[in-house]
């Protein structure tokens, strides 16, 4: 059984979501079974958390760093939230998609709109709760939070929802499991779009 031919070029997949919903996790079960996703870890100015370490969850970075990377137009998307930035680094990226590797984002729907403008080929997905009383539970069952900010997490999410119809995916995250596969099916159907590999046939339907 011969095997598959390299891809010529990596796939940009966007993963966005509302707090909450699942991204880390179903993310952590997406990496597991295919181990050859790149998972492009943010840079941040804002603090570690307990538990967090550097260049795993973020790439943690000094306010005048981040500014020097905007400057030099370093970063496929950037935002401040809360005070602190956040931003994906665009040559990291292109490196991992020219050696025909898949690289993941999981970027909120301010940045996935911003890749879009500049990478329009990027597969955006969009992950959902099965409902919103069900993203109140998982909230909840954090127990990080004062009640004040899980109902403004909860608003958000609202708002964050109707960005959905900008994507080109709507997966529910009911079962991390199967919203895992569905991301695989996928990606596994835009690997087989015919411009990506029209390569594939050109020495059957000859060249012109």
């Amino acid at each position: 059984m011969s095997m598959p031919q390299k891809k010529k070029r990596g796939e940009l997949i966007v993963l966005s979501g509302p707090s909450g919903v699942g991204k880390s996790t179903v993310i952590a079960e997406l990496l597991s079974s295919r181990r050859d996703i790149h998972f492009s870890v943010s840079f941040t100015t804002r603090q570690p958390r307990t538990g967090e370490a550097d260049g795993v969850n973020y790439n943690f970075v000094s306010r005048e760093e981040f500014e020097r990377m905007i400057a030099a137009d370093e970063l496929l998307e950037y935002a401040e939230y809360v005070g602190n930035y956040y931003g994906t680094s665009l040559k990291v990226i292109r490196e991992q998609l020219d050696q025909g590797v898949d690289v993941l984002l999981d970027i909120e729907v301010q940045g996935a709109a911003k890749v879009r403008e500049r990478c329009p080929e990027a597969v955006l997905i969009f992950l959902i709760p099965p409902s919103i009383e069900e993203l109140s539970r998982r909230l909840h069952r954090r127990n990080t939070d004062e009640e004040e900010v899980i109902q403004r997490r909860l608003e958000k999410a609202r708002q964050e929802c109707r960005e959905c119809v900008r994507y080109d995916y709507l997966v529910v995250n009911d079962a991390v499991v199967s919203a895992a596969g569905e991301i695989q099916s996928i990606l596994q159907a835009e690997q087989s779009r015919t411009q990506k590999r029209l390569h594939l046939a050109e020495s059957i339907i000859g060249q012109d």
